[in-house]
């Protein structure tokens, strides 16, 4: 039996769901998982009763914080070389570094990444960019498979050279099965949920209150929209959520638009919205907007990374430049106006996903991938950041 380690930095949805998705759909007779993240994740305790084995690294932080990050590097690298793992699959910016580097260190023989986007984008001073790129490259030596949340994310990676064409596998962000269709039961009983009447137009979206899913330009973008009689919802928690409160609250909309925080009944919410809307700045392929879609929601979303893959203009959906929030009020208010237009989109959403985002299907891309950077040729032994000439 083949044993890897999941090294994630917060074991939360997003990124973490996907991992979580993928390691649950591994064939249990041949991999046994383990991951290794920061504590506190909320999905930690599901990994556990899918029967997965968690270790929460108590130095693990999602900020740079370099003694913090060197007690992580130490701690991680005890627990791959105590543990004699076969595959090292590491995932996202913070703990692709410190999990690849101590995967080297204690001498895994198969290092596996997977990009969900890059910690850099066209919004960053070059300098910053051109200094994550380095880093990313220097840390592509060392690793044997790269993964990357869609096509254009691929591509991405392979045009800066951070990773080889022959190394590098696009997938799907893998979603829960459980997304109920939008139907008019569905629709009344998230709305009874939310306290809201079967009449009203809701707007929302799901996501982090971070930078990277802007959620000052989506204030802008209701404002922009100008419409009282359109409620928005944003669920999901994080650093801007009391910024984003005060700014609705200046704005003077607090009663129309609303923050419900952290929820473990998303997927029977997701039926209550009339047009999901997306103003990240950067991602890799959210599977929020692949549930929205599965769901029957239409979607409005901006133009960045692999969103384009699903988003399709007019066919699937619309798209808007990121940082442009008067745009993105204007597109969320055409679907508002057009109901059969939308639907007709939302409809053409459904059929293109297919199986494509099947927890199964990820689930054999992994084990194709293990089999490979076992078996493969491996990468160049240059040591990253000059780190891993001390071990």
């Amino acid at each position: 039996m083949l044993r890897v380690a999941q090294v994630i930095t917060r074991f939360i949805a997003g990124a973490g769901g996907v991992a979580l998705r993928g390691a649950v759909a591994l064939d249990p007779d041949r991999y046994s998982v383990t991951v290794l993240s920061a504590p506190g994740g909320p999905l930690l305790a599901e990994a556990e009763r899918a029967g997965i084995e968690v270790v929460r690294l108590a130095h693990m932080r999602h900020e740079i914080n370099p003694l913090e990050d060197y007690r992580a590097l130490a701690e991680l690298t005890r627990e791959l070389r105590a543990r004699n793992f076969d595959v090292v699959h590491t995932h996202s910016s913070k703990a692709g570094a410190l999990g690849r580097i101590a995967a080297r260190r204690a001498g895994v023989p198969a290092i596996v990444h997977t990009f969900h986007g890059f910690p850099f984008h066209n919004r960053q001073a070059w300098p910053l960019r051109a200094t994550y790129i380095q880093v990313e490259r220097r840390l592509g030596r060392i690793t044997d498979r790269f993964l990357a949340v869609g096509g254009a994310v691929a591509a991405e990676a392979i045009r800066l050279k951070i990773a080889p064409a022959e190394r590098v596998r696009a997938i799907a962000s893998a979603i829960d099965l459980d997304i109920p269709k939008a139907t008019q039961s569905s629709r009344a009983l998230a709305r009874r949920r939310l306290g809201l009447s079967d009449d009203s137009l809701v707007v929302g979206t799901v996501g982090r209150l971070a930078p990277q899913k802007a959620p000052a330009d989506m204030v802008a973008a209701v404002e922009a929209l100008g419409r009282r009689d359109v409620a928005f919802i944003w669920i999901g928690d994080g650093p801007l959520a009391e910024a984003t409160r005060a700014l609705v609250a200046r704005k003077g909309m607090e009663d129309r638009f609303v923050l419900l925080g952290e929820r473990d009944d998303v997927a029977t919410l997701l039926p209550a919205l009339d047009v999901f809307a997306l103003a990240s700045h950067y991602e890799g392929l959210p599977c929020s907007v692949v549930e929205a879609m599965t769901c029957g929601i239409p979607v409005v979303a901006t133009a960045v990374n692999a969103v384009p893959e699903v988003v399709v203009p007019g066919r699937t959906g619309l798209l808007v430049p990121p940082g442009e929030p008067a745009l993105l009020g204007k597109a969320v208010g055409y679907l508002l106006d057009h109901p059969n237009e939308a639907m007709r989109m939302a409809q053409a959403a459904r059929t293109q996903l297919g199986d494509r985002f099947h927890p199964a299907v990820l689930g054999r891309d992994l084990e194709e991938t293990y089999e490979l950077a076992l078996n493969g040729s491996s990468p160049a032994m240059t040591p990253p950041l000059g780190m891993v000439a001390h071990a």
